[in-house]
């Protein structure tokens, strides 16, 4: 969730203010922004974050407005139509599903506490997973949310008990998605495609944020163009080395986070979760072997190691004689990068950054990698 609608959330809650939350659940065709954009919108027309800009986003605010008058969520989609998309100058012309949930003094005081007890938890960095009904036959369970810890521990009902034990299972299947999973139920509760079976229920599940966090480990000729790339790519980027004269924003101007501390301590500082990609690109062995040692049992979707396979091999099985499990080094993509041929520093950041995709859209489709 971005940081200002976070904040706008707290304000509602804090106030005890009249709003509506609306989220992008799906798209069809080519749309302004991605599913989990969010928008905050409150009852003078106040709004916070945006869905696309332009008149689809006014429309949408129209849509909140609506449902903060009738004090009712909804699921509602905006067609981006092509006369409309010209009519703005944009370059789309698809379909956005948004949810657009009621927050206000008709919230049930159920509800209300969760979604404090979820922000508690996102400022925590319990980095919980997010599940909302937007789609019921039954009126009464639009909006009914629970989330889940990284701990495992769930907060909240979505008021049919097995309802909760089947998306359960599904979103524990799918913790380390980038990009919300929409899902489609039957009568039986089994997933279906909506456009052959009518789903009885739809369940987003948001995880959460969207954002990639990109951790460079080494602040070397291959960080430089690799933090910049990935930060057009739209990778939240952090780079840590302990020489002030490369881990500087003189030297990394675009990246958002840059810190200059002995390795161990530095990541002891960071927040490593599932949409956390790790690049370790050090200037030699015995850092390397520092940060793999304290990165390998984080909850890292991607731990990439640059160096030869002969140098790689020989400090994993370091590692294992001292312990590290197995399976986690087996994770451990090294030599790090796609084989394109790459030479320079540049290309070399292509190849990680090109692995970096390859493995975050592959959790997006089934949620794992290798």
């Amino acid at each position: 969730m971005e940081k200002e609608v976070y904040l706008g959330l707290k304000e509602v809650f804090e106030q005890k203010q009249a709003a509506a939350l609306i989220t992008v659940t799906s798209v069809l065709g080519s749309t302004p922004r991605k599913p989990g954009a969010k928008m905050l919108v409150f009852a003078d027309g106040k709004t916070i974050g945006t869905i696309g800009g332009g008149c689809g986003e006014a429309e949408g605010r129209r849509e909140a407005l609506n449902v903060i008058t009738s004090c009712s969520s909804k699921l509602y989609h905006l067609n981006m139509t092509a006369d409309m998309a010209q009519e703005e100058g944009m370059v789309c012309g698809g379909i956005m599903g948004l949810f657009i949930d009621y927050l206000g003094a008709e919230s049930s005081l159920e509800q209300t506490n969760l979604y404090k007890d979820y922000l508690s938890s996102l400022e925590n960095n319990n980095n919980p997973i997010l599940v909302t009904v937007i789609e019921a036959a039954e009126e009464r369970l639009i909006g009914k949310k629970l989330f889940i810890k990284n701990n495992g521990d769930v907060l909240g009902d979505l008021g049919i008990e097995e309802l909760n034990r089947v998306v359960l299972e599904t979103a524990k299947t799918n913790l380390r998605r980038c990009q919300p999973l929409l899902v489609n139920l039957d009568s039986e509760l089994n997933q279906c495609d909506n456009s052959v079976t009518k789903a009885i229920f739809r369940i987003l599940i948001e995880p959460p944020t969207t954002v990639v966090q990109l951790l460079i480990l080494g602040a070397g000729h291959i960080a430089l163009p690799l933090a910049t790339m990935a930060k057009i790519v739209g990778y939240e980027v952090t780079v840590v080395d302990d020489r002030p004269s490369f881990a500087n924003s003189a030297r990394f101007s675009t990246a958002d986070t840059i810190i200059c501390n002995e390795f161990e301590r530095a990541i002891e500082g960071v927040n490593i979760n599932s949409q956390t990609f790790v690049v370790i690109i050090t200037r030699g062995h015995r850092y390397d072997k520092e940060c793999l040692r304290k990165v390998i049992y984080q909850p890292a979707s991607y731990i990439g190691m640059i160096g030869s396979r002969k140098r790689v091999k020989a400090l994993l099985s370091e590692l294992e004689e001292e312990g590290a499990p197995s399976e986690l080094l087996q994770k451990i993509y090294s030599p790090i990068g796609i084989k394109i041929g790459a030479e320079t520093p540049e290309e070399i950041a292509v190849s990680i950054l090109g692995e970096l995709i390859k493995v975050q859209r592959e959790l997006d489709q089934n949620g794992k990698t290798k």
